[in-house]
């Protein structure tokens, strides 16, 4: 067994957890709406036709955002397709994924979604084939009062009230080639910069997010942001980041090592923001919403039936790794909690998502479900840095990996030290001991692992074989806890101060 070590203190502080960095995500693109959160007819569809037993889990996963329509499909969509009478909206061909979009659920039907699933919406603009016109015109009708064209068709269409929407996408990977109405980015920088301030000239109480580059690979990465943040660098609030990972090469020990790669795309982005600003001499700072991020490669793009309505599309099967690779992808984004304030995984039901579905049948918590659902509702307040030392690994693909992963954060006004951990070492246990050095009176109350099980360990509608447990609580001496994390494990240690060191 090997020993790692981790100290904590209160004075360790990266920042505020804000709760948006929860958050997910839900396209028009397979069977994410029609069959995932909407299917009307299911048996336990209520009176909108939102399946409960999906709400059900979304309410587990403590979800406090979703984006909403996409994604690419955003790039070639017409909002006012999906208002008004069902039976008189148009069924439109969707570029983006080659399928038909009936529009029987649009704008309104997602707004309601999102009341019941005790969610709120991250909206994105099309600024592929429509513009700031049209942004603009989304704004008024979602979030003014009244007394405007908008605003009286939102009241005809039987909603009296603003849906106050506060977060906006400004289009989607708009640097991408397979974008309808790609653009280079300074014409994207002018274009975000006109249609952000129409969007905040009709209302002020918005936030904007700027396209970044579609992932770190992309071949203008870095020139991207500076260009058109350069631009648009008043008028928005945050910049956007898209991660996928994937393990085609079957090699374990470099997939889980891509968080090295993660904490470097973070860190360059966060940097271009910074020149920028330096560069304007501004006193205002740009945040990161890193609003795209999972694992991605099980499905990859399967045939389909073109044109087809809803064809299941990108419907991973997620495996034992994906969900230490999940839990992760997510202690590395909370290490940067003082820049990055929204995140989203992509995406929510069915398409590579934690949540799976039959249509007209049962539903499922995928492996990823669990580490998700944990740092969600564990993970508030604010994050510590731990300062760990453990023995590290060398693979194809990087050298000098730690085998522990870990993150801790501290919700004071509950009382409660929550200590995430993965051990990526995948045949040999670790001893922890943990030095407490200012939690005087804390103790564990709870130790969650996912452990032993193969890598390739799968859950299906017949059996969630792999799932979460509970262990035999970690020691406590002289402000040193001790624990054993298991070989290639997920872990999570939460702790309650139980009396104070005067009492």
């Amino acid at each position: 067994m090997m020993k790692a070590k981790i100290t904590l203190a209160r004075e360790f502080k990266i920042g505020e957890i804000d709760k948006r960095i929860y958050g997910s995500f839900i396209e028009h693109l397979g069977r994410a709406v029609y069959g995932g959160i909407y299917e009307p007819g299911h048996i336990t569809a209520d009176e909108d036709g939102f399946r409960r037993d999906v709400i059900e889990l979304v309410n587990e996963l403590n979800v406090p955002i979703v984006r909403y329509p996409g994604g690419n499909f955003v790039s070639g969509y017409n909002w006012e397709d999906g208002v008004g009478a069902v039976e008189n909206r148009p069924k439109r061909l969707d570029l983006a994924w080659g399928t038909t979009e009936p529009n029987t659920f649009g704008t309104n039907e997602f707004m309601k979604w999102c009341q019941k699933a005790n969610t709120e919406c991250m909206m994105a603009v099309n600024l592929g084939t429509r513009g700031a016109d049209e942004a603009r015109n989304l704004v008024e009708y979602m979030n003014h009062k009244g007394g405007s064209a908008w605003a009286d068709l939102r009241k005809s269409h039987g909603f009296e009230k603003p849906w106050d929407v506060k977060l906006w996408c400004l289009g989607n990977e708009m640097d991408g080639r397979w974008q309808m109405c790609a653009k280079t980015a300074v014409d994207y920088g002018k274009l975000a910069n006109e249609t952000s301030k129409m969007m905040k000239w009709t209302d002020d109480r918005i936030e904007t997010v700027l396209c970044g580059s579609s992932s770190r690979s992309s071949p203008t990465f870095g020139e991207w942001e500076a260009q058109s943040l350069d631009i648009a660098y008043d008028s928005v609030d945050y910049v956007s980041l898209h991660q996928y990972y994937d393990n085609k090469t079957d090699d374990t020990p470099s997939f889980l090592a891509k968080t090295l790669e993660l904490e470097e795309f973070i860190y360059t982005v966060i940097c271009v923001c910074d020149y920028i600003k330096a560069k304007r001499r501004s006193p205002k700072t740009i945040n990161l919403s890193f609003d795209e991020w999972n694992v991605w490669y099980h499905s990859d793009f399967a045939p389909f039936e073109r044109w087809s309505c809803a064809p299941p599309r990108l419907e991973d099967i997620y495996n034992f790794e994906d969900a230490l690779m999940i839990g992760s992808m997510i202690i590395t984004i909370l290490r940067h909690c003082d820049r990055i304030k929204i995140a989203c995984l992509a995406q929510l039901v069915n398409v590579i998502a934690p949540i799976f579905t039959q249509t007209g049948g049962g539903i499922f918590k995928q492996t990823i479900y669990y580490p998700f659902e944990h740092m969600s509702n564990f993970g508030r307040g604010v994050a510590l840095n731990p300062i760990i030392t453990c023995d590290k690994y060398d693979c194809k693909e990087f050298t000098d990996v730690p085998y522990i992963e870990s993150i801790a954060t501290f919700d004071e006004e509950n009382e409660t030290l929550t200590l995430f951990a993965v051990n990526k070492s995948l045949d040999e246990g670790q001893e922890l001991t943990v030095n407490m050095l200012d939690f005087d009176g804390y103790k564990p109350f709870e130790f969650i692992s996912m452990d032993g099980y193969g890598i390739k360990d799968e859950n299906s509608f017949e059996c969630e074989k792999v799932k979460p447990h509970t262990n035999e609580l970690p020691v406590i001496d002289g402000g040193v806890m001790t624990a054993n994390l298991k070989p290639f494990s997920w872990n999570v240690i939460r702790l309650q101060k139980i009396f104070s060191k005067n009492s």
